[in-house]
């Protein structure tokens, strides 16, 4: 599997999925919601877990604990990371936003084999920092197959 090389410093906005760092460039968020409560939507795949609305516009909420198929951690307040796709919003929930963290290509690595292949395919990689590892993730893959009836990490739709 081939996975795309960072080519010079950049920042990446850290995040904790249950017991994960994620990376999440800088330049893809629009804004960060604390205290929204979303809308939800029936017979959906398991990781949408409803909408919001953004001062008029619409956004498709997705939970990146089920489609990394991670447990949320228990005293966690879910956070809304507003990215741009395809001229979009969307809402990616997480447990909590951490800091803005400048990396280096130098400090990059593929993601690594212990790593469940249904959660790897919607990583690019991972960044080596002083106590643990920075997880970028691929927001393409990530949103894109999130539409699926069912989700990789949680099985079929009930």
């Amino acid at each position: 599997m081939k996975t795309a090389q960072p080519t010079a410093a950049h920042q990446l906005c850290s995040c904790r999925v249950g017991p994960l760092l994620i990376g999440i460039e800088v330049l893809s968020i629009q804004e960060v919601l604390y205290h929204t409560g979303h809308t939800a939507i029936p017979r959906t795949a398991d990781a949408i877990t409803g909408l919001i609305n953004l001062r008029g516009q619409i956004a498709t909420t997705i939970d990146l604990r089920v489609r990394l198929g991670v447990e949320p951690s228990p005293d966690a307040e879910l956070v809304h990371v507003v990215v741009r796709y395809r001229g979009e919003p969307v809402s990616l929930l997480v447990d909590e936003v951490g800091d803005v963290i400048d990396v280096d290509s130098d400090t990059f690595e593929p993601t690594p084999d212990n790593v469940e292949p249904v959660v790897r395919e919607l990583l690019t990689g991972a960044y080596k920092l002083s106590d643990e590892l920075l997880l970028t993730i691929d927001l393409d893959k990530t949103i894109a197959t999130s539409n699926n009836r069912s989700t990789a990490a949680r099985g079929p739709m009930r």
